[in-house]
């Protein structure tokens, strides 16, 4: 083994192969900063590859639309250069959609990877627990009630989506919480929230169940740059939190009595992954509203692709937005002179990936 050398500031890493640690991975070791891991070559390609199919669909989107744009005009205006009007189409018209639909599903797919990877179940996503419907309420009960105290859709579902976890997490409190009794509380709250709603929108009046509605399953019609911004400082804070969760995270596989021995405060790692995954799927589902299964679909696609023993955070937050992204293409073309919402596409994909993921866990004897 070559052990690391420095001369000033310059840094010298471990040959990758001096340290072997696997099929398919490699260590590495910096010297300045001392900082040393395990490198994953089909990780980092499936993340690359992601990260360019992201691109071109996130482009390809902007072309979309009763004015159709080349591709390449698309990337020029992207940059301020090219037509004016064009220019003045995708950055005004269309670039807040796509925006909006980039970040959110990031922010889906990351947070159902995080509460996937803590609780160590496939079935753990903030669809599955409550938190999306919790949003959901909260904003129906804005429109229908007019209980919003000043709020907009936005302050309603991240309020929302805080309370249900905070109930969530209390509920599931005794001594500590565990990933199972998260997921059943959760399970509950999520069918009181739900029922909740329902009686909401069947008492509201007619338009007002339709605006109700109209967000209840997740749209991106009409995005605008007051619905970038917020997601977008939001995400500038949780990502990285998230990424500098990963390591902590992927110790609570190991279990809590292994994960305390290894010097992993578990509550409070646990109560961090928790408050970060909700920060993402508040904030994203306040800016495109609860658009389903993708927070649960994403993370199992990633790993699947990356071979990992967890879902890849990174990757779920890439998967998840091309799903949404793709689902809205196809939701904006698939009829036409039609623009479905995004939510009824990623229904149609995501439900028979949730179905695969029951009959699997039933004959892995988990299920239940």
């Amino acid at each position: 083994m070559t052990s690391p050398k420095t001369a000033g500031s310059a840094t010298t890493t471990t040959p990758a192969a001096a340290l072997p640690s696997g099929r398919g991975q490699r260590t590495y070791r910096l010297a300045v900063p001392p900082v040393s891991g395990i490198l994953r070559p089909r990780l980092v390609a499936v993340t690359a590859l992601l990260a360019v199919g992201t691109f071109l669909v996130f482009c390809w989107s902007l072309t979309t639309g009763d004015y159709p744009i080349a591709f390449t005009d698309v990337v020029r205006a992207l940059v301020g250069s090219g037509d004016p009007g064009t220019v003045l189409v995708v950055q005004e018209l269309r670039l807040p959609r796509a925006l909006v639909g980039l970040l959110a599903g990031i922010a889906f797919g990351m947070s159902g990877g995080l509460f996937q990877t803590m609780t160590r179940n496939p079935l753990a996503s903030p669809d599955m627990i409550g938190l999306t419907q919790g949003a959901g309420t909260f904003v129906v009960v804005g429109i229908v009630l007019g209980w919003d105290g000043g709020l907009g859709t936005q302050a309603l579902g991240l309020l929302g989506a805080l309370t249900t976890a905070l109930v969530v997490y209390t509920l599931a409190w005794r001594r500590g919480t565990t990933g199972y009794r998260i997921i059943l509380v959760g399970i509950g709250v999520a069918w009181i929230c739900t029922s909740a709603t329902d009686y909401l929108v069947a008492r509201g009046g007619r338009f007002q169940a339709q605006a109700a509605l109209g967000w209840l399953v997740g749209n991106l019609n009409g995005r605008t740059w007051s619905q970038v911004g917020p997601l977008a400082l939001a995400l500038a804070v949780l990502v990285p939190t998230a990424l500098l969760l990963g390591r902590l995270l992927r110790t609570l596989q190991l279990g809590d009595d292994v994960a305390t021995g290894l010097g992993t405060r578990v509550q409070p790692v646990r109560l961090g992954i928790l408050l970060t995954g909700v920060g993402l799927i508040a904030f994203a589902t306040a800016a495109a509203g609860p658009v389903a299964f993708v927070a649960l679909a994403a993370p199992q696609i990633a790993l699947r692709l990356a071979r990992t023993a967890w879902p890849p955070t990174l990757a779920s937050g890439l998967t998840g937005a091309l799903m949404v992204l793709g689902s809205d293409l196809i939701a904006r073309t698939l009829i036409s002179g039609t623009e479905l919402p995004v939510g009824i596409v990623t229904g149609v994909l995501g439900a028979p990936i949730l179905l695969w993921l029951l009959v699997r866990a039933n004959r892995a004897g988990s299920g239940g």
